[in-house]
């Protein structure tokens, strides 16, 4: 997959495939842990097609309404999908529990197994042509669809072993246990799977409110203004970022020196110069720099905007 859009309509096909399989199974085996992983499928379909549309808007430009882009919406679609992802999981752990409580509940471990295989099959196919596809894709949606499905895979491979652990019980006759084995695996897929979807959510909703980047896309971005005003004499400098979805929003504000002398056309020469130092460490970006010998100017309302994307 080398393009983006195509890279979430098979992520999209496989998660209604999934999911479809899922409930079937489900209705044959009596499992609740066939009916999560079902249900997961099945509502990350339904957000895969919002997904879809998302990239779309992503790659406009900017308009009169969203005078920032689209690219907040990438960020809003991942929370969506952490909580939704979050809701599913706190749903079959407390029916889990209840079934736990009410003395478990009988399975058909055959036709468990075979659903487990083929889930635990598709998910790691799916899983790994997300990877493939990022050598050609540079995209958060892509990113979190990868790391869905790498969760997607533990999961069906969690209730494959338990499924065979079923069939073996079942052969050594320990008939006592088998009702909670179900149950017993639900909570622990949902307890240690828990960590996937909060830390999705908690990072689109950073984003959702301008919260700085992580450092090691802040860092960088600092060293590269840096050496971008290297041999400039600064009072100064005041650096501000964000980044909803993929774009890098860079804020650059100098406080020079009263008695500095820098002309109109020097400051677009170093504007130009901090922009290509950015660039080397992230794309897209937008690059605002203004200059002022001002010290109590504390924000900046101006300046020369470079826009890349890639």
């Amino acid at each position: 997959m080398k393009t983006e859009s195509s890279t979430l309509a098979f992520s999209a096909f496989m998660a209604l495939l999934i999911g479809c399989a899922g409930i079937t199974a489900t209705l044959a085996s009596n499992s609740q842990a066939i009916l999560l992983d079902g249900l997961f499928n099945l509502i990350y379909f339904s957000i895969a097609l919002v997904t879809i549309k998302v990239s779309k808007l992503a790659s406009r430009p900017d308009s009169e309404s969203y005078p920032f882009g689209y690219n907040y919406f990438e960020s809003l679609v991942n929370l969506c999908k952490g909580l939704l992802i979050l809701g599913v999981s706190i749903f079959a752990l407390v029916d889990a529990v209840a079934a736990l409580l009410a003395g478990g509940r009988e399975i058909s471990a055959g036709i468990a197994v075979l659903y487990a295989l083929f889930a635990t099959a598709a998910c790691s196919l799916t899983a790994w042509v997300m990877h493939r596809s990022q050598r050609h894709v540079h995209s958060p949606l892509v990113s979190a669809d990868k790391l869905n499905w790498m969760v997607n895979s533990l999961i069906s491979a969690a209730i494959l072993m338990a499924f065979c652990l079923v069939m073996l019980f079942e052969q050594m006759g320990w008939y006592t246990v088998l009702p909670y084995v179900d149950s017993v695996l639900v909570i622990a897929v949902v307890i240690l799977c828990l960590g996937v979807p909060v830390r999705m959510a908690s990072q689109a909703l950073r984003e959702l409110l301008n919260k700085t980047p992580e450092e090691a896309i802040a860092e960088p971005v600092r060293q590269a203004v840096a050496r971008g005003l290297v041999d400039i004499d600064t009072v100064e400098v005041r650096l501000r970022m964000v980044r909803p979805g993929r774009m890098l929003y860079v804020m650059v504000h100098v406080v020079l020196p009263e008695t500095a002398d820098v002309s109109i056309i020097s400051q677009d020469e170093l504007r130009g110069r901090i922009d290509n130092e950015v660039r080397r460490y992230y794309a897209p970006v937008v690059c605002d720099v203004v200059f002022t010998a001002d010290t109590r100017w504390a924000a900046p309302s101006c300046g020369l905007l470079v826009k890349t994307h890639v």
